[in-house]
């Protein structure tokens, strides 16, 4: 079967991580856009708000669900199924982190991170292609420039979204070999503005923060549904296909970059509001649920030249060949100094 997505406004979209932040920027984008929605999240008094909020009546419905629960995604999409006959799009987003000293971190906070991410994207992944297989469909899963640039004090979240990140190219793989009509895209964000640092757990001495450029949700949520109607496999967000190339063709001087600045910008010198975050107790995180956006101090960017060039595939060369060669150049020099 030929692979061939609807338009947005001819499907049904499973969002997993749909109580804030990117899960729910999508969720009201693809609401706006005349999509079917089933929103999946651990708080069921935000689901709930947010759909009365999204105010589109029988086309939005919640399941409360631990991702990181096999079971609880088998029933998420039996009960898409029971409600709209099926989904032609699923999304995994949901995701938690840890902040802190890979050795200072406990195995269990470490467990929860790679069970979350990595397991529940795998679950998801599963889980959709399932159903997607014979009829066709997208999944998109959310990777992160950490899918291929790890950074310090998140050494879990870094390698969860490595593994994610191999998962998710090894399915494609597979699909497409099989003759599957599936699109299978890995989104890569760099720094967003949610609230994901309130929600992560931190053994810093102060509040984790993100180093600029930040991104607001939106751009991503424009990314993704994008990728649910045209077939894509790689989705960059602003700075994080530069990372990229700069950690496959210079990895010596990536990692200078994350000793010299990375690892004192993502410490604020902020109190930290909510330590032990809520990647274990979802009741901790309430307080943030229902909002798109975060607290981040610095200017937040609103748009991504990267995304606009990458829906335009001519552009996309060019500006993935510029970014290559600013890049061999940075390299260059700095061996030379060496």
């Amino acid at each position: 079967m030929k692979l061939s997505l609807k338009p947005l406004n001819q499907q049904v979209i499973v969002i997993t991580g749909a109580s804030s932040g990117i899960g729910l920027a999508t969720a009201k984008a693809a609401s706006k856009a005349g999509a079917r929605l089933t929103l999946v999240a651990r708080n069921e008094e935000a689901l709930t708000e947010i759909e009365r909020n999204l105010k589109a009546g029988d086309a939005v419905m919640h399941v409360v669900a631990d991702v990181g629960k096999r079971e609880d995604l088998e029933r998420v999409a039996s009960e898409t199924i029971k409600r709209f006959g099926g989904f032609d799009t699923w999304i995994n987003n949901a995701g938690v982190a840890v902040w802190g000293r890979m050795d200072q971190v406990s195995d269990e906070d470490h467990a929860r991170v790679m069970q979350t991410n990595f397991w529940g994207t795998l679950y998801g992944s599963t889980i959709a292609t399932r159903h997607l297989r014979d009829k066709g469909g997208a999944l998109i899963n959310l990777g992160s420039v950490e899918s291929a640039v790890a950074m310090p004090f998140h050494s879990s979240y870094s390698a969860s979204k490595h593994a994610v990140k191999a998962m998710t190219d090894a399915l494609r793989i597979e699909l497409q070999k099989s003759g599957s009509p599936v699109s299978v895209t890995l989104v890569r964000p760099p720094a967003i503005d949610t609230l994901f640092n309130d929600h992560s757990k931190s053994y810093l001495s102060s509040a984790p923060t993100f180093p600029p450029p930040v991104y607001t949700p939106e751009v991503v949520a424009q990314s993704i549904l994008h990728a649910a109607a045209h077939p894509q496999r790689d989705v960059y967000i602003g700075n994080s296909k530069m990372f990229t190339r700069m950690a496959q063709l210079a990895p010596a001087f990536t990692d200078k970059i994350s000793r010299s600045f990375i690892y004192d910008l993502v410490q604020s010198g902020r109190p930290d509001r909510h330590p032990d975050g809520a990647i274990h107790n979802a009741d901790v995180g309430k307080a943030g649920d229902g909002r798109v956006h975060g607290n981040y101090p610095g200017r937040v960017l609103n748009n991504s030249l990267y995304v606009k060039a990458s829906q335009h595939p001519r552009a996309a060369a060019l500006s993935a060949a510029g970014a290559v060669g600013a890049i061999a150049i940075i390299a260059k020099v700095l061996k030379q100094r060496r």
